[in-house]
């Protein structure tokens, strides 16, 4: 198998990545982009986080678990955090945070009102460039609210564009860029460029501050510092050069860590003139709780937003605090810029920037060594910029990940007692999950908070470029911090026992083998904790969500929010229960996943052979299921239509069917698998039990498996969908006016554009782009739209069997705008649905790129057309990104389509 034996700096710095916190993961991108109405910071009766606490109060409250900040790093437990702050003299609010509309203001859900773009990482973060617009003018707050509002969830977004505070490039392009001099010392870079046609006002105002660990007990515990160095400032506090000291030699080390985290002293030195100004990150009690509410300090966290915009008298005289800023003021000029170099370090050097400008150039041409090593051969240069992007997206995607329930449950202070409802709104299950991981997250905006099925796919692509961190996430999912007791593994933060798609074991086993290609190391250990953890986590899914046990699953919402007619997370009346296709089909996959995991296992222990027999005979009883129910007068499969539908199952034993073709009827192919009899035979009693599982139970076996013979090499292919169902399925999904896309695959048959789906009073539409449906709170829609983790998982599923069959299965498509059908192997098939998914992010001959939709900027624009933004989902039809706009959590996976697609070794 080939691997990649390329090295580069950047490889070695993530040699030396061991120990409790591995060196160069001590500082990085850990810092949301929001903690305002998360469910961490929600102490409210009835679990309404957005109302709890707002974007406004964001700047006056100190967080309980975590920081937010613009461009914001901090080290590895985020006890002190750097970040910047902006004000244009216009706008009301310092700038400090992305603002976004909430599920209550916006018009499909919550959605960031902000553009910025994560343009370069690396996996030490030894380089990062961050790009932020901020526009001249007032910043419309009210305008994007009372906009969505207005629009009652139909139509498109109201975003920032649209209100035209962008028009005649009255914005600047601040670029924030940082370079690690070593560990622990990094040189940080501001550039801000105005890109209108006059001269205009910008304050840039770096902050440095400690997260409030000290204010949370019934005793507040010592607290560290920040103030001027006297070694390098002047009495004044004005000067060319300063120095802020960050003491954090009062704090006791942190709680709950199996070995002591002192973080030490750190310096930030500063070149320009610019004022230092200071005061404590503490709440504004009075502005968060009311008038009556007293603040434990004059000197409060919203301080600097008072003093700079309304010139309050609110900032510390005495220069020390636990929150401190760096203000600096400049008239641009039009078409000029600014520069601000600073450097944070434990270092206090005579002069900090003798190498500032070497240690950047040399860190951007380390990257740009790093990632030719990364791309691959067949990748056209547009195609690596996009991979690459994709790629410093997720990597900027981290955050520390601070929660423990029990205490958010319980409450910190026995004078302040959160109230009683809260222990039956949500989470109540799981006190065991404490959190002080650097986890990724989908969105550090959006979505703030890990997602179990989306980490899973985060790790598949991540393991591109940092395998050894991709695996601990997946680890970190299984461990017994998480992972609940009875095997379930938590879903996302705001009900960590809703239910995923098994989709875990999946990447388990693909991390495992992209780490031998690229490195030619076979992580044993890994492989064989993960598949301990994942038999508990197998053992849930049988016993808790095959009610019936007859192998047919129910599963819930399954992470396709509203895909159907009804909201399937919620209890059906009188009994019900909804036996669900895709909850079935992802069980099918896991078993095939969990098989071959223990065959690879077994190569070094033959225990492990019985246990892939376990997983092949459990696949077999649930695919057999599908077709049969267990001996029922029913069936998923639908012979008529020639799809797999959902069916609703009374408790009188009465069914219907939901005929509704969706993904739900597609996800059966991804339990797809080839077993080569030549491996099999390396294993004697796994290739017994399977002779005689051949031999005494053929029909299971005639209905999920059968053996494909070439060049007298026998191939088993396991799926439980036969080649006339799958010639009949592919038919539908290589369809234009069903679900192909030139984009790729889409969520819904197109054929209910004009003939919906129709139960009692509900309306199952195409909606390629937002759903009007509000189920799952309607800011997600599985209803038209294409989407990367179910068109990679197909896309992958195919080619696997394309491996096998080659021209023994072929279908007759029109790809493209061709006029007449093609005939196409499965391989063939599968490039062509990965072709129209990298090509969302490509320019077409008229240099328009399909992400971007009809928005000038982004089309046109030299300082717009090529950042791009990795959307939560994709219109249906024309290719124009929605949702999220940072969800590298999954869309990053085009990074991988491009690496397995565009290698010289895919065959």
């Amino acid at each position: 198998m080939k691997h990649n034996k390329q090295r580069s700096p950047e490889h070695e710095r993530m040699q030396q990545n061991t120990g409790e916190v591995p060196p160069w993961w001590r500082w990085g991108p850990y810092v949301s982009e929001r903690a305002w109405g998360t469910v961490r910071e929600d102490y409210s009766p009835d679990g309404d986080a957005w109302h709890f606490l707002t974007h406004d109060q964001a700047r006056s409250k100190a967080y309980r678990w975590g920081e937010d900040g613009l461009a914001a790093i901090c080290d590895r437990y985020q006890l002190l955090v750097f970040s910047l702050a902006l004000w244009n003299e216009r706008d009301p609010i310092l700038k400090e945070r992305a603002f976004g509309v909430t599920p209550y203001e916006g018009n499909h859900g919550e959605d960031v009102k902000e553009y910025y773009f994560y343009l370069d990482n690396t996996p030490t973060h030894s380089y990062m460039k961050y790009l932020y617009k901020y526009p001249q003018r007032e910043f419309p707050y009210k305008q994007l609210v009372v906009q969505n509002q207005a629009r009652a969830g139909e139509g498109p977004e109201y975003e920032l564009l649209d209100t035209g505070v962008f028009d005649e490039n009255r914005y600047f392009d601040v670029q924030v860029e940082y370079a690690k001099a070593s560990p622990s010392d990094i040189c940080i870079r501001i550039q801000a460029y105005n890109r209108g046609a006059e001269a205009a006002p910008l304050h840039i105002i770096p902050q440095l501050c400690f997260r409030n660990t000290w204010a949370w007990s019934d005793h507040r515990g010592p607290e560290p510092s920040i103030r001027l160095d006297p070694g390098k400032a002047q009495v004044s506090g004005e000067s060319d050069h300063i120095s802020l000291l960050a003491d954090s030699s009062a704090i006791d080390p942190l709680e709950g860590l199996l070995f002591p985290y002192l973080l030490g002293n750190y310096y930030l030195h500063a070149r320009g003139h610019c004022k230092p100004l200071f005061t404590n990150n503490e709440t504004n009690m009075p502005a968060v709780f009311g008038p009556d509410a007293t603040s434990h300090s004059p000197f409060v966290k919203d301080a600097f937003h008072r003093y700079i915009i309304n010139n309050e008298a609110c900032i510390n005289p005495e220069l020390s605090g636990t929150k401190s800023c760096l203000h600096y003021q400049f008239t641009v000029p039009a078409g000029d810029s600014v520069e601000i170099s600073l450097r944070l370090t434990p270092d206090n050097p005579g002069d900090p920037f003798a190498e500032f400008d070497n240690i950047f150039q040399t860190r951007q041409h380390e990257a740009d060594v790093f990632y030719e090593t990364v791309h691959p051969t067949k990748a056209s240069c547009e195609e690596k910029r996009i991979q690459r992007q994709a790629l410093a997206g997720l990597l900027w995607s981290k955050q520390v990940y601070l929660f423990n329930v029990n205490k958010w449950l319980d409450g910190d202070l026995t004078c302040c007692p959160p109230p009683a409802s809260r222990k039956t709104i949500r989470n109540q299950h799981w006190r065991h999950l404490n959190s002080m991981r650097v986890l990724s997250v989908p969105d550090k905006w959006e979505y703030p908070w890990f997602a179990a099925w989306d980490l899973a796919f985060i790790a598949a692509t991540i393991a591109l470029v940092d395998p050894a961190f991709a695996k601990h996430q997946l680890w970190l999912m299984l461990f017994e911090q998480f992972q609940h007791p009875n095997g379930q593994i938590p879903a996302y933060e705001w009900e960590f026992s809703e239910v995923n798609p098994p989709v875990h074991a999946w990447a388990v086993w693909r991390v495992y083998n992209m780490e031998k290609r690229l490195h030619g190391s076979a992580d044993r250990d890994f492989l064989e904790c993960c598949f301990h953890k994942l038999m508990l986590n197998f053992t849930w899914w049988v016993n808790k969500v095959d009610t019936e046990g007859n192998n047919i699953f129910e599963g819930g919402f399954l992470g396709l929010d509203n895909i159907t007619v009804i909201d399937r997370n919620r209890d059906l009346p009188d009994g019900a229960v909804l036996e669900q296709c895709d909850a079935t089909g992802w069980m099918g996959m896991f078993c095939l996943n969990m098989m071959q995991i223990a065959l690879e296992l077994a190569r070094e222990n033959n225990v492990y052979e019985r246990l892939a027999t376990k997983f092949f005979e459990h696949y077999n009883y649930i695919g057999t299921a599908m077709k049969r129910m267990g001996g029922r007068d029913y069936q998923l499969w639908d012979d008529e239509d020639g799809f797999f539908y959902d069916v609703l199952r009374c408790a009188d034993g009465s069914f219907r069917k939901f005929r509704v073709r969706s993904l739900v009827g597609l996800i059966p192919i991804f339990a797809t698998e080839s077993l080569e009899e030549e491996r099999a035979g390396s294993f004697p009693s796994f290739m017994a039990n399977l002779q005689w599982f051949l031999a005494n139970r053929e029909e299971y076996f005639r209905t999920c498996s059968y053996p494909v013979v070439k060049n007298d090499r026998t191939t088993y292919i396991l799926s439980n969908i036969d080649r006339e169902q799958m010639t009949r399925l592919l038919k539908r999904v290589f369809d234009p006016e069903e679900f192909l896309s030139d984009y790729g695959m889409r969520s819904l048959s197109r054929a209910y554009s004009e003939n919906p789906f129709v139960l009692g009073e509900r309306h199952v539409f195409y909606e390629p782009a937002e759903t009007a449906s509000k189920i799952k709170g309607g800011n997600s829609n599985w209803r038209g739209p294409v989407w990367f983790p179910t068109g990679f998982l197909m896309a992958e599923s195919l080619d696997r069997l394309g491996r096998v069959l080659g021209e023994d299965f072929t279908l007759d498509i029109k790809p493209g705008c061709a006029d007449r059908e093609t005939r196409m192997n499965l391989s063939q098939l599968s490039e062509e649905l990965v072709n129209r998914m990298i090509s969302l992010f490509k320019a077409d001959k008229n240099g328009r790129r399909p992400v971007h939709g009809n928005i000038r900027q982004f089309q046109q624009d030299i300082y717009w057309k090529d950042h791009l933004l990795f959307h939560e989902y994709f219109h249906g039809d024309t290719g124009c990104g929605l949702g999220a706009s940072h969800q590298t959590g999954w869309t990053s996976l085009v990074a991988l389509m491009i690496d397995e697609w565009r290698r010289d070794d895919h065959e």
